[in-house]
């Protein structure tokens, strides 16, 4: 037995269709009572439909196999629906998978962001003691010029028998030395633009695992700060001693020096960086494949030597700007009214107590209808996607006439023209978005609903749309375009969050780089990214030389020669 379940509203009536087919010739009474039971249960439904004070609801019939007392039993289950302007009210039908994905199931959409204490660490923590290591590194060759005129080190000349003239000797800078001065402050400047150009950015991304070629910058800095600051302190204090021993005096124009080589250090650090962060990836390598599942979209791309996790980023910095928008509502396509009439199902009661040759004999030819439907899924596939195409098309024909209608009532009001006769109201682009919308709004609503598109796009929003592209005087085309291109990802308004959570899974480490045949996925709730790798292979190009005299042509005429 089928039993057809289609929306039902407050202004129409609820229609059910139960058809029986059955083998044997003598329970005429048992489908006339069914039939009794089913109109009452429909005038029941119908009753409910009658109260104002009623949103509108889906009604969905379950007929169980189970008997009592030798009587079926009908369940009838009201679903509430939400009172939102698309009408995303659908009609459930008895081949609904437990895996699909209901309209009024709008938390697939949602997903809240991290804010907790551990997070804020894992996220700020690296950053803050990289800035601070850098920080220190960069200001080091500046307090190494500051200090001895500060008085700093005292304890040096603490045991030394010198004069104030001589300490002032010591710390005085000539010509040479104020040069090397203004040579230290270039420096810096440029190093300090090369840091705010490279490094001075927000993260795209927080890594599970080290990067690298990253630590090892910041390792380096480490290293060579902490080694220039132990030569200078021992520089200062003990070249200090050597005076009295008549040996080489450590003088301001020797530290000043000494913090001008410091700073063309870090500079080579920096350009060792860049050569590591920004520009070894940039050749082409290995080509990758990004393939989404469930709905198969694929996209293929060169990439350069990354690490694993490093790709993983790339791949989805990619996704979110290069793939259409994923729609769960489409997995199963829309069917029309007169397709569900086509649909039959099958079901057998033994209500008269058949004998065993009879129910095999009908087991087979039950069996034998299912195995047709079976192998004739692939016709119904077919017609069901060219169906479903000629109505979206349809619909968008619509939905372009009705927009392009709705803009020529709309005139931007120049100063300079000359006022027309009758008295006319400015709008503001607001008001005019709300003047033309009611004039496309129902051709706007059965395109997305056909699309299933109406839980990405609310009234506001779409108000807000219009009214900026009549500030903006675009066209009709232009103010249609979010909703008849559905790319890229960022463009549906419940992906543009801060954070986005991604889970990755690979079979090696990921600080690793890649390599030929390395494959991982990415997942976020139902949606994954599958990414296979596979190296550019090499090529071999030879040079040949033609032969001009092979360069000439002989027209050969014949009778069949349109020449």
């Amino acid at each position: 037995m089928e039993t057809e379940s289609v929306k039902s509203e407050p202004s129409s009536k609820t229609t059910r269709r139960s058809r029986a087919h059955n083998g044997g010739g003598n329970n005429s009474s048992t489908l006339g009572s069914h039939r009794d039971r089913t109109r009452h249960s429909h005038r029941n439904n119908h009753s409910r439909n009658k109260r104002p004070d009623m949103a509108p609801f889906q009604t969905s019939v379950n007929i169980g196999d189970d008997t009592r007392d030798g009587q079926e039993v009908i369940e009838v289950q009201i679903l509430p629906q939400d009172e939102t302007w698309g009408e995303n009210t659908t009609a459930i039908t008895g081949n609904t998978s437990e895996q699909s994905i209901s309209m009024e199931d709008v938390s697939y959409w949602q997903m809240s962001d991290d804010t907790g204490i551990g997070f804020a660490c894992q996220r700020y923590l690296e950053r803050t003691l990289s800035v601070l290591l850098c920080a220190v590194a960069f200001l080091s060759p500046l307090v190494m010029a500051v200090l001895p005129k500060l008085g700093f080190f005292p304890s040096a000349f603490d045991n030394l028998d010198l004069t104030q003239n001589d300490r002032l000797q010591l710390l005085a800078c000539n010509a040479e030395c104020k040069g090397m001065l203004v040579s230290l402050a270039a420096r810096m400047l440029l190093l300090s633009i090369g840091l705010w150009a490279v490094f001075m950015r927000k993260p795209v991304a927080i890594m599970p695992r080290i990067f690298f070629f990253r630590a090892s910058v910041l390792l380096l800095v480490l290293i060579t700060t902490f080694a220039y600051w132990l030569f200078y302190i021992v520089q200062v204090t003990e070249g200090t001693k050597a005076i009295v021993s008549g040996s080489e005096a450590v003088d301001y124009k020797t530290l000043v020096s000494y913090a001008t080589n410091f700073t063309d250090t870090l500079l080579f650090v920096h350009y060792v960086a860049v050569i590591l962060l920004e520009i070894r990836h940039l050749q082409p390598i290995y080509y990758i494949k990004v393939i989404r599942s469930p709905d198969g979209e694929s996209h293929s791309y060169s990439l350069g030597q990354l690490s694993i996790q490093r790709t993983a980023v790339w791949v989805l910095q990619r996704y979110y700007t290069e793939f259409t928008v994923y729609n769960p509502y489409l997995e199963r396509l829309p069917v029309s009214k007169s397709q569900r009439k086509a649909l039959s199902s099958f079901k057998y009661y033994d209500v008269d107590g058949a004998n065993s040759a009879q129910q095999q004999s009908q087991s087979r030819a039950v069996l034998a209808a299912h195995a047709r439907r079976r192998d004739s899924s692939h016709n119904e596939r077919f017609y069901e996607e060219h169906e479903y195409d000629r109505r979206v098309k349809k619909r968008r024909a619509r939905l372009v006439t009705a927009a392009e209608e709705a803009f020529t009532h709309i005139k931007r009001l120049q100063n300079d023209q000359p006022q027309p006769q009758a008295p006319v109201i400015p709008l503001d682009p607001q008001e005019a978005a709300q003047a033309i919308f009611p004039s496309m709004a129902r051709a706007l609503q059965k395109y997305l609903r056909v699309t299933r598109q109406q839980p990405r796009h609310t009234i506001e929003s779409i108000l807000k749309h219009l009214a900026h592209c009549l500030k903006n005087d675009m066209s009709p085309r232009a103010f249609l375009e979010p909703y008849l291109v559905e790319a890229p990802v960022l463009q549906n308004d419940k992906e543009r969050r801060t954070n986005h959570n991604w889970a990755l899974i690979c079979d090696e480490l990921l600080s690793r780089p890649i390599s030929d045949g390395c494959s991982f996925q990415l997942i976020q709730n139902d949606v994954s990214l599958t990414v296979s790798i596979n190296k550019i292979p090499h090529f071999t190009i030879s040079e040949e030389v033609v032969d001009p005299k092979s360069n000439k042509f002989v027209l050969k005429l014949n009778s069949e020669t349109s020449v």
